[in-house]
Formats: structure tokens, C-alpha cells, sequence
């Protein structure tokens, strides 16, 4: 079993930023990939950003430029830095993490975009 905890949600301003963490703790294997998905009312469950254990990451178009996403594996803990935020940024964002055989999933974090 993995376990992700979430952290660095809120209520921010457009063109605010904010930080995303997740800790993974658990069955962690060596080889793994963690990532950020959201979840917005009515819609499906979208990719954001994902980076497997050796740094190649993958971003959704949306994310492309605005978002960073990094992670330290001594601490099993991955980040989304979130800049520039639009009101279409707005959701539940959830922690991910695979590994050769299993995927988890994190209770998730709102972020909302407002002014």
C-alpha cells in the first residue's frame, strides 16, 4: 500500500500562484511515476503534469508554461508549482502515483481561482 498526502490548496486571485505538495509513504518501489491530476464540477478527471522517477515529466497543453512540476525523491514528495492561475485552473487536484503494477491516488486538494 502507498499513501499520498496533499497539501498547498486554496483560494488564490487570477494571476496569483500557489504550490502543490504530495507525500508518498508506504510500498514505494524505486521506479515509479507520480503526477497531478484535477477534477472540475462536470467534467472528467484531467491530466495535469506527471514525472516518473528520473525527472522526464509530462505536461497537459493547459499546464504548459504556467506549471512546474518536480520532485524530491529522498523525501518520496512530488510538487506542482501553479503560476499565473485562471479561473478555468479551478478544481479538486489530486496526487498520483504508479508503479510496475499498482496505482494510488491522493484524497485530493481544492483550488479554486477567484477574485
Amino acid at each position: 500500500q502507498v499513501q499520498l498526502v496533499e497539501s498547498g490548496g486554496g483560494l488564490v486571485q487570477p494571476g496569483g500562484s500557489l504550490r502543490l505538495s504530495c507525500a508518498a509513504s508506504g510500498s514505494i518501489f524505486s521506479i515509479n511515476t507520480m503526477g497531478w491530476y484535477r477534477q472540475a464540477p462536470g467534467k472528467q478527471r484531467e491530466l495535469v503534469a506527471r514525472i516518473d522517477h528520473i525527472g522526464n515529466r509530462i505536461y497537459a497543453d493547459a499546464a504548459l508554461g504556467r506549471f512546474t512540476i518536480w520532485r524530491d525523491n529522498a523525501k518520496n514528495t512530488e510538487y506542482l508549482q501553479m503560476n499565473s492561475l485562471k479561473p478555468e485552473d479551478t478544481a479538486v487536484y489530486y496526487c498520483w502515483y504508479r508503479d510496475t503494477s499498482v496505482e494510488y491516488w491522493g484524497q485530493g486538494t481544492q483550488v479554486t481561482v477567484s477574485s
